[in-house]
């Protein structure tokens, strides 16, 4: 009997402890991290006029009166910064991207990294800053096998215009517009702020903005120096000619609209 009655408390107090081990709270388990950051895309359209810009086939003029088609057309946008709706700004990280028109694919780029928030302005360079330009040969964009480097001069073409015009005396009618430079009164470098004309891009969890940029093919050889190849046809360094052309192209570029 007195062994029916222990093995009985022992089962008793079995299950006390097991219900009370059941009735403990389990610690809340931490919840996952929420993003907080998103992307951002950007398309750059070269444009003559209304209409897209055809390479090596369609014939345009300039204000000059040459003829004229184009075969490349490639540049650098740079230390991209967005501008909030309190003015306050975000910059993107080691920011170096190509736009290659002549390439199928290459006039389109997507930033990550980006904050949360809704967008009203931008600001970037064309062009490569003048900290990375004496800086050597770099990777990514920066690397020299990307066709926007000089070698013998150890810095970076900003911009890369090339055609055939039949007034160019260069040898077989080229145009070859490569501009660059960064310091003294021929600095090339152009920092722009074209506008969002009142619209927003507003970068979240479920939503990448997509911002169209217009670039005016004629507005780099025309506007406010008129480039005529007959006298001007080859850029190969940084001075006065690549200054004029960079002078031109700072006015070239517009935001058509924008995705969100």
């Amino acid at each position: 009997m007195k062994t029916i009655i222990k093995v009985t408390s022992i089962i008793l107090l079995a299950i006390t402890l097991t219900n009370c081990k059941k009735d403990k709270t389990e610690p809340a388990q931490p919840l996952p991290a929420q993003p907080t950051s998103g992307s951002l895309a950007f398309d750059f359209e070269a444009v003559v006029g209304d209409s897209t810009l055809i390479f090596s086939t369609e014939t345009y003029t300039n204000q000059a009166g040459n003829t004229f088609n184009i075969t490349k057309f490639k540049y650098y946008i740079s230390n991209i910064k967005l501008i909030k709706q309190d003015n306050s700004t975000w910059s993107e990280n080691y920011s170096y991207h190509i736009v290659d028109h002549s390439s199928s694919t290459g006039s389109a780029f997507t930033i990550t990294g980006v904050p949360f928030d809704t967008y009203k302005g931008i600001e970037f360079m064309i062009g490569v800053d003048s900290t990375h330009n004496v800086s050597g040969s770099q990777t990514g964009a920066l690397d020299p096998t990307n066709d926007l480097y000089w070698s013998w001069n150890q810095g970076y073409i900003f911009a890369k215009l090339e055609g055939i015009s039949p007034q160019s005396t260069a040898s077989g009618n080229k145009i070859m517009y490569h501009i660059g430079g960064f310091s003294g009164t021929n600095n090339a470098i152009k920092v722009i702020s074209p506008s969002f004309n009142g619209a927003t891009a507003n970068v979240s969890a479920n939503v990448t903005p997509e911002i169209h940029v217009k670039n005016e093919l004629l507005n780099w050889l025309d506007t406010p120096n008129q480039m005529d190849f007959s006298a001007i046809n080859v850029i190969m360094m940084p001075g006065a000619n690549s200054k004029k052309v960079a002078d031109n192209y700072s006015s070239a570029f517009t935001i058509e609209h924008i995705h969100n």
